[in-house]
């Protein structure tokens, strides 16, 4: 069992007792919420910790995995591994094999109570094989879930009945990342973005309902983790890809590349988003790769104003930073039982700003 997933349940927990004060609840049915942009809209929460501490309504004893809750509708969508033979070892260059049961789990948000569970047979060869890393996407009434090996499946939310599922890695002949399938499906309207891998299709769009494919696009050294966002360039939303080589925009219906721009972070490590404010775009990732581009009444990139050096620009290794009214507030991890703070940055210089 997963003492770091365990914690992060009880955290949910807690976090829901604050909610069931607040005067309207808000669901956060995904990666970074309902518009996958960070900010959380519900009112009412408390300001101040008690004393005391706040009293944890439930808790529940999970296995393995680095994926965060979903919340929607009244439950929390969470994903793990019940590994059976194998040891996951600390070794981030060579995949470990392990044997065991990837699973989809479905609580009530009130009581924790277990609403029902999927589980199916899954070898990993995986680095840091401890469980799924893409948190579940709600939409409506269907959930969506991808393993770390690249399983992608559809559940109905009410009672996890399966609706149809694909084996990524299989379909696209690719073998799956290193540090496994990362980046979390993406819903907008009747299409579910993701990355795959293969030759001409880093990302695929598919039905929504049946899983068919309906266009795949780019091709890359690697698919990399990085989630894929939408954003609104020029007149038209267009759906942001980071591969390990490049960032991307393409068309959300067809998958027409609009804008390509190279941009190569360590490792293969593009992992964080890359965010976006009025007119500015920012990426960064592993290795003093960051870039700050100005982008034309096209949305299309016009000038780099600044890439990442020494001790100048930040450098998100795995976490999605935040553009704010021109500044970048990136979360820096620091060690375990401290509080993360948030260092405010110029967009325009990417150095401390006041």
């Amino acid at each position: 069992m997963s003492t770091r997933i365990v914690r992060f349940a009880i955290c949910l927990a807690v976090h829901l007792m604050a909610a069931s004060l607040a005067a309207r609840a808000d669901d956060w049915p995904q990666w970074m919420g309902p518009q996958r942009n960070g900010e959380y809209q519900e009112t009412g929460l408390l300001q101040d910790v008690p004393a005391e501490g706040l009293k944890t309504l439930w808790r529940v004893p999970v296995s393995g995995g680095y994926s965060g809750p979903a919340v929607a509708d009244g439950r929390v969508f969470l994903t793990d591994y019940v590994a059976t033979s194998g040891t996951s070892t600390n070794n981030p260059g060579g995949r470990d094999a392990m044997t065991g049961q990837e699973r989809i789990l479905a609580f009530d948000a009130k009581t924790g109570d277990l609403l029902w569970k999927k589980e199916y047979e899954r070898p990993y060869h995986l680095s840091y094989a401890n469980g799924p890393r893409a948190t579940p996407t709600v939409d409506g009434a269907y959930v969506y879930a991808l393993g770390a090996e690249g399983d992608l499946a559809c559940y109905q939310v009410k009672d996890g009945e399966l609706i149809w599922r694909k084996q990524l890695a299989e379909e696209y002949k690719s073998e799956s990342p290193i540090w496994g399938h990362a980046a979390h499906p993406l819903v907008h309207g009747k299409y579910l973005y993701c990355l795959a891998g293969g030759p001409g299709s880093v990302v695929v769009a598919l039905n929504k309902l049946t899983g068919e494919e309906v266009w795949r696009a780019l091709s890359a050294s690697e698919i990399g983790y990085c989630p894929p966002t939408i954003q609104k360039l020029g007149e038209k939303d267009r759906l942001i890809v980071w591969d390990a080589d490049a960032l991307h925009a393409l068309e959300l219906d067809t998958g027409k590349v609009y804008w390509d721009y190279p941009l190569k972070p360590r490792y293969g490590m593009s992992i964080a988003a890359p965010q976006r404010s009025g007119d500015l775009l920012y990426a960064c990732g592993i290795g003093e790769t960051a870039a700050m581009i100005q982008l034309d009444d096209r949305g299309k990139p016009s000038e780099t104003l600044w890439t990442g050096k020494p001790k100048l620009g930040i450098y998100g290794a795995n976490s999605t930073p935040l553009l704010w009214d021109r500044r970048c507030l990136v979360p820096i991890v620091e060690p375990v039982n401290s509080s993360p703070s948030l260092r405010k940055m110029d967009a325009n210089c990417g150095r401390p700003s006041n």
